[in-house]
C-alpha cells in the first residue's frame, strides 16, 4: 500500500473529514481548480463552492475543469481577489475555506499571493465561517515575498483568540528547500 504524505494530501484528508453534502465552501486561491473540484465533489448538488483568483488564466482553467467534471452547477471561479470574499457569502454560513498561498502551479512565479491581501482575506474568512467551520492552508514559500508572507501568516495564526478559534500548524521539518506548511483554523461552536 502506497501512503501519500504531502501537504496537499494532509489538507485534503482534513477537508474530507469536515465538509458535508449541502455545505457552502470557498476556494480562496483557485489556481488550476483542483481544490475547487475536490470541494464540489464533497458538497454535492445541494452545496455551493466559490473560487477566487486574480489571474484570468486560473479562473478559465478552474471553470473549464468544473465543467469537464460535471460540477459547473455546483462551483464557479470568479476573477477577484480573495480579499473580497466577504462580498460573496454571508457571515456565519461557510463550512470550509481553502487557501494555497504562493503562486499558480505552472504559472508565472512573479505573480504570487501577498501578505497584506492574504491577512485581509483570512480576517474576513473567520467571520464567514459557521460555528465549527474550518480554514485549511497550504503555505508555499521560498520565492521573492514568500518568506514575508509565511512569517505574517504564522503571526496571524499565533494571534488568534484561543477562546474562539483553534489553530494548528504542521511542517515537514526534515525536508530541504522550503517544504510547504499546512495550517488549519477551527472556529469554536
Amino acid at each position: 500500500m502506497k501512503m501519500s504524505f504531502s501537504a496537499l494530501d494532509i489538507a485534503h484528508g482534513m477537508i474530507a473529514d469536515h465538509v458535508k453534502p449541502g455545505d457552502i465552501c470557498i476556494d480562496a486561491t483557485a489556481g488550476r481548480g483542483r481544490d475547487t473540484a475536490f470541494l464540489c465533489s464533497l458538497v454535492g448538488e445541494g452545496g455551493r463552492v466559490t473560487a477566487f483568483d486574480i489571474q484570468p488564466d486560473a479562473v478559465a482553467s478552474t471553470n473549464a475543469l468544473l465543467a469537464e467534471q460535471g460540477y459547473g452547477g455546483i462551483g464557479r471561479a470568479v476573477l477577484d481577489s480573495h480579499a473580497n470574499i466577504d462580498r460573496y457569502e454571508q457571515n456565519g454560513t461557510v463550512s470550509c475555506i481553502v487557501y494555497n498561498f504562493g503562486w499558480l502551479p505552472g504559472g508565472d512565479h512573479n505573480v504570487f499571493t501577498l501578505a497584506d491581501s492574504s491577512i485581509e482575506s483570512l480576517s474576513k474568512a473567520l467571520e464567514l465561517l459557521m460555528p465549527g467551520g474550518m480554514i485549511s492552508m497550504c503555505i508555499y514559500y521560498g520565492k521573492q515575498n514568500g518568506f514575508e508572507e509565511r512569517d505574517r501568516l504564522m503571526e496571524f495564526l499565533e494571534g488568534l483568540d484561543h477562546r474562539r478559534f483553534s489553530s494548528y500548524v504542521g511542517s515537514f521539518v526534515n525536508r530541504p528547500n522550503c517544504p510547504p506548511i499546512t495550517a488549519f483554523i477551527l472556529k469554536d461552536k
